[in-house]
């Protein structure tokens, strides 16, 4: 079986993707797997891949970017060459790019086609190419209800959907992993408030819909009998956007400065962060497709707190129910956190929510769209033999 996945890029969500572990596991079982995407060929995650096995061809899929169309006949000939049997895309530009490269490729068996869909995308023409496969993946059941609401828009539904939630390496995030002495001592040099105090991690940037205003709430209500509690947040505290301003000018107003602790968007010691905190929030007010910081953090074995909805429900309710807000207000978002510091209890150790069974589940679906091929085939070529002319017949 051979298997090409298509993506923009190749760091953009390596976590939630689960690239190379699905690339390696293709290669140990046999298969050939084939990567495109816009990485250049001396990149370290291009070098891994290659050290896994797998086939790797850069072709510029940039999101959203008119350019990428111009890839239309190198990714045909890419095609034609490796004449693959599935062809798995991972977001909506290489969709569209795909969907003119395969009409003209001249292939033995049309290949049949996957498309992951990682979030609540508009449905709309930009999103038409990617539901117009053989079988889509959604990554939640948050995520298939709400396809299923907007399926009878779409001229070309997929054929089937298939959930299949992102998986956790457990190996990089083992169960009560703590931070190296090191990792701690070069922590406080930087950040000396930090020191003696009680952690709540807000992992991601600020933005309209990540919901950075709750923290203010958290501390107005619970500093007083929580004075070590502390903000950390994973986003410069130099941007320049009207949010940022915004957040910025409230703490100041309040006095709250001392309070927050600003430590970039961009970490390599993310597992660190999160093994270190007493709490990781997940405050985002639109509903959330994969949550996969809180999912990392349980699988450290850190405590979490996030809304009743969407993924951090699907997430929380088997694996840590206590970690759950029930309702969009800072009065149950500030006693859930109370409970969690005053009785701190580490989720239990799971075997959900893993990457080898996310690997699992889709190569079922490669191997079940291959046979299926292979039935469509055989029946197709069996008809040829039927319908034979009348002088074949004599």
């Amino acid at each position: 079986m051979k298997v090409m996945r298509l993506l923009s890029s190749l760091k953009h969500d390596e976590s939630e993707r689960g690239i190379f572990h699905l690339g390696r596991a293709l290669v140990k079982s046999g298969h050939t797997s084939i990567t495109i995407s816009s990485a250049d060929t001396d990149h370290d995650l291009v070098k891994r891949l290659k050290r896994d096995g797998n086939i790797y061809h850069q072709v510029s899929l940039q999101k959203k970017s008119w350019l990428s169309l111009r890839q239309i006949w190198p990714l045909r000939r890419l095609i034609e060459e490796h004449q693959p049997d599935i062809i798995h895309i991972h977001s909506r530009t290489p969709a569209w790019v795909l969907n003119w490269a395969i009409k003209g490729a001249k292939v033995k068996r049309k290949p049949m086609l996957v498309a992951t869909m990682y979030g609540f995308y508009p449905i709309n023409n930009y999103a038409r190419a990617l539901l117009n496969v053989d079988c889509l993946i959604t990554v939640s059941d948050s995520v298939s209800e709400y396809l299923s609401k907007k399926l009878h828009d779409v001229k070309h539904p997929p054929r089937s959907i298939t959930r299949i939630y992102r998986g956790i390496d457990t190996r990089k995030f083992p169960y009560r992993y703590n931070p190296s002495v090191y990792w701690l001592r070069r922590t406080f040099a930087e950040y000396p408030e930090l020191e003696h105090k009680k952690w709540l991690l807000f992992p991601t940037v600020m933005g309209q819909e990540y919901g950075q205003e709750w923290l203010i709430d958290i501390i107005g209500n619970l500093s007083k009998d929580f004075p070590q509690l502390h903000i950390i947040i994973m986003d410069e505290d130099s941007r320049q956007d009207v949010v940022h301003q915004e957040f910025m000018q409230r703490i100041f107003a309040l006095e709250l400065e001392d309070k927050f602790t600003f430590i970039g968007g961009q970490h390599n010691d993310m597992r660190e962060w999160l093994a270190a905190s007493n709490l990781v929030l997940g405050l985002a007010n639109q509903p959330e497709s994969i949550g996969i910081n809180l999912l990392q953090a349980i699988h450290l074995g850190t405590p979490v707190v996030g809304w009743n909805k969407a993924a951090f429900k699907e997430i929380l309710l088997p694996l840590y129910p206590q970690g759950l807000v029930k309702e969009d207000s800072a009065y149950a978002l500030c006693k859930v956190i109370r409970n969690q510091l005053q009785n701190a209890m580490r989720p239990a150790i799971t075997d959900l929510f893993t990457m080898p069974q996310m690997i699992d589940e889709t190569l079922e679906v490669y191997r079940s769209l291959y046979e299926q091929s292979q039935q469509n085939y055989e029946n197709r070529f069996v008809k040829k033999r039927k319908f034979k002319t009348p002088f074949q017949r004599k």
